[in-house]
């Protein structure tokens, strides 16, 4: 992930310098344009007059459709305004800065000398950063798939995929209005980017929550109710309730000062952002957990490790130990008739309320009901939680001498997987997982418990990350305000 962090940043310097060029080469001129009076429609009905000091001129002057179109040179450093006035008695103000480099800024339109170079230069900046992100989700494979950095690299590359669209769409129609499309809705634009991912993202988000909802009342019919069975429904209602609050707040009219408008649009950002974070990191976490789900590995097999959980009181497995287990022995039978002979190592410990080890218990369903050989049992009976699976495992694997470079794949259930191979990666074990089948109504709520225990995991630099996020667009609103 290092390096693609370093790419983006050499991507952005590049980018940088290049409008950096292509801004000192652009002409120090301004366009601007004034909505014409009813029935004054000549350009004899307008005068344009420069007032205050001698720092620019209008070098020409014609009617553009609805508008008067005039553009600004500057001559020198200050502040200057220029006023239309009609013949009807109508009257326009437009103020100017030149600064260093003759550089024109207008306080009214938001719009500068060179503004094309720097809306191109973000633009290209959002979809390279994207596509550079969502490659990285993309080509991630076996083991290096369980990171944190490839639930960053999907959800945060989907958002400035759908912020890069957009200013795309804002730099075409600023490049083909010739400037009709003024900069201050652009600015507008970029710091609301959190509250635009919501509402483009809405049908999705819809569709979740809804899916979400009725999977969880599901469940509350075969399973018994208590807070973990019910994360689903909290969830859904926080997702929908979420975006209804933004809805509300950006559709109502606000009346205010300046400094009360900024405070109401920062403190509106705030929300968004705060939401979008969370929104980003299900969806990062939803595609991980999919394609982890779906994954098949490729190749020779060494070890095929079985995740463990609780078992019936008299011995036998409940359907969702036994679909790990069943998961696990048709990769060994497909590797036997492939020629090799990899290990299977039941991993789990004994709970206070189990009558034996469920290592013990998957084991003596692979010998009875299975027919594996002993010799390719290897039990693990110590670990109590997916973390000590992988760690225990892996010193099975390393205590064996030459085996211990071995390829190595995990057998959990198909919500489980991601995060199990998160556990695996912490624990310095280098393994692929493969899931197994669940019914329809339990993978949802499961998935959303599995979502919960990978922020709690990253709880610091996930504070750290939304403090950063928030602020940033906190502070574009109360630049822009």
């Amino acid at each position: 992930m290092k390096k693609l962090y370093l790419r983006i940043l050499i991507t952005f310097i590049i980018i940088a310098i290049a409008c950096s060029i292509w801004w000192f080469a652009s002409p120090r001129t301004v366009t601007g344009h004034y909505m014409l009076s009813p029935g004054c429609d000549n350009i004899s009905d307008y005068t344009v007059t420069v007032t205050g000091e001698n720092v620019i001129e209008c070098i020409s002057a014609s009617i553009d459709g609805e508008y008067l179109k005039f553009e600004v040179r500057a001559v020198g450093r200050g502040s200057a305004d220029l006023v239309i006035d009609v013949s009807d008695g109508g009257q326009g103000l437009f103020v100017y800065r030149v600064g260093a480099f003759n550089n024109i800024y207008c306080l009214v339109d938001g719009n500068f000398s060179g503004c094309s170079a720097v809306l191109v230069g973000i633009t290209a900046f959002f979809l390279i950063a994207a596509f550079m992100l969502i490659n990285y989700y993309r080509s991630a494979r076996d083991y290096r798939l369980y990171s944190y950095n490839t639930i960053y690299a999907a959800g945060f590359g989907i958002m400035l995929m759908v912020v890069g669209v957009y200013m795309l769409i804002d730099t075409m129609e600023f490049t083909l209005s010739d400037g009709q499309f003024n900069m201050y809705s652009i600015y507008k634009n970029i710091a609301g980017s959190a509250s635009l991912f919501m509402f483009v993202t809405f049908p999705v988000v819809l569709v979740f929550a809804v899916t979400l909802f009725v999977s969880n009342v599901e469940l509350l019919r075969h399973e018994r109710r208590r807070l973990a069975n019910v994360l689903g429904i909290i969830l859904s209602v926080l997702l929908i309730a979420g975006q209804v609050v933004a809805f509300v707040i950006n559709g109502r009219y606000f009346t205010g000062s300046l400094t009360e408008l900024r405070i109401h649009e920062t403190l509106f950002s705030l929300y968004t952002s705060v939401y979008v974070y969370f929104e980003c990191m299900l969806f990062g976490a939803a595609m991980c957990a999919l394609k982890a789900a779906k994954h098949e590995p490729e190749g020779r097999v060494d070890y095929i490790l079985i995740l463990g959980c609780k078992f019936r009181k008299d011995g036998s497995l409940t359907p969702l130990l036994k679909g790990r287990v069943d998961r696990a022995v048709k990769l060994w039978n497909a590797q036997r008739e492939s020629g090799y002979s990899p290990y299977l190592i039941p991993s789990g410990g004994q709970g206070s309320d189990e009558s034996m080890a469920e290592a013990a218990a998957m084991k003596n369903y692979l010998l009875k009901e299975c027919n594996i050989p002993e010799e390719y049992i290897i039990a693990e009976e110590n670990s109590k939680n997916t973390f000590e699976n992988m760690k225990f495992s892996k010193e099975i694997i390393e205590g064996r001498g030459q085996d211990a470079e071995g390829k190595v794949v995990f057998s959990t259930t198909n919500y489980h997987v991601f995060r199990s191979g998160v556990w695996a990666s912490l624990a310095g074990l280098r393994a692929e997982g493969i899931g197994s089948r669940t019914k329809w109504w339990f993978w949802p709520n499961a998935f959303v418990r599995e979502c919960v225990g990978l922020l709690k995991n990253k709880l610091g630099v996930e504070i750290l990350l939304l403090i950063l996020l928030t602020a940033l667009f906190a502070f574009l609103n109360m630049f822009q305000a």
